[in-house]
């Protein structure tokens, strides 16, 4: 079974999944260890993690296909790769797609934003026609062949034209062959609820530690109706607020003790080193 198969079993499984997003190889790793039954690449956490940069639209297709081949070859879980808008019109999305199939990713997101998009929860978004996204959809799925790639739509079309126009949007991107429908942004309960009794499809919920979403856990997310809950930033998040505090540490008090952090021999485990050192055991030079 590949891993777009295994993540279809999840979705057609009863109850939520729950993703983490994985901003580099190493959170994957952790996410893997942990238990997740997936995960996703968070297009914010690459841009910070690859460029240093907020995600504005800079990361490129490239960069975003390096990190999710390195990620996907890393973990035995299913991967879904944020895809940003695709990188162009129709003809873009098939490359993209093919691209993505062959790192194997189980899912990718494809938005509606016009390019150069932003995040989710930032101001100053803009779409495109819906039209011109469905093409993109449509287009997806031819790419995807037989895959079995996981297709997430995603609108922006909340914060640009309200919550009625993205449900719109969401039905014409399921009617185009999405497997999952994302509509990014809702602003309460009530409108995540709205959302779900709307749109006979499989919801994607985008959790965001001070975004504009209420912010609920993946049981909450359930009994309201979405089938995914997917967390981009936390451990980014945390990973950043724990890197400063070492580092001021550090500079503060000219030593690390004292630092809540993994020790030499768990960081061992955590990258495999007991298994490298198998393998260089199995395979050194023998000498007389």
């Amino acid at each position: 079974m590949n891993k777009a198969s295994q993540l279809r079993k999840l979705i057609d499984a009863p109850g939520i999944i729950a993703l983490p997003g994985a901003h580099d190889v190493l959170s994957a790793m952790l996410y893997e260890q942990a238990g997740f039954d997936a995960c996703f690449t968070t297009g914010f956490g690459l841009s910070a993690t690859t460029l240093g940069v907020p995600d504005y639209g800079l990361l490129t297709q490239t960069e975003a296909l390096d990190s999710v081949r390195r990620i996907v070859d890393a973990v035995s879980i299913p991967v879904v790769a944020d895809m940003d808008t695709g990188y162009g019109n129709p003809l873009n999305v098939i490359r993209t797609v093919q691209e993505n199939v062959r790192a194997g990713a189980a899912g990718i997101i494809l938005e509606d934003q016009m390019w150069p998009k932003k995040c989710g929860h930032m101001a100053g978004k803009s779409v495109v026609p819906a039209d011109e996204h469905v093409q993109k959809i449509r287009a997806a799925v031819h790419a995807r062949g037989g895959s079995g790639l996981v297709i997430i739509a995603r609108t922006d079309a909340r914060a640009t034209h309200g919550l009625d126009e993205a449900i719109r949007r969401g039905r014409a991107y399921a009617d185009a062959g999405a497997d999952v429908i994302f509509i990014e942004a809702p602003e309460t309960i009530e409108e995540l609820r709205t959302v779900t009794s709307s749109i006979d499809a499989p919801l994607f919920a985008n959790m965001i530690e001070g975004g504009r979403t209420p912010f609920l856990s993946a049981p909450e997310l359930e009994e309201i109706g979405f089938k995914i809950a997917v967390y981009p930033l936390s451990g980014l998040f945390a990973a950043a607020k724990v890197i400063r505090r070492t580092a001021d540490r550090l500079k503060g008090t000219g030593t690390t003790l004292g630092t809540d952090m993994l020790s030499f021999d768990e960081f061992y485990e955590v990258i495999g080193v007991p298994r490298f050192r198998e393998l260089e055991a199995e395979f050194a030079v023998r000498t007389p």
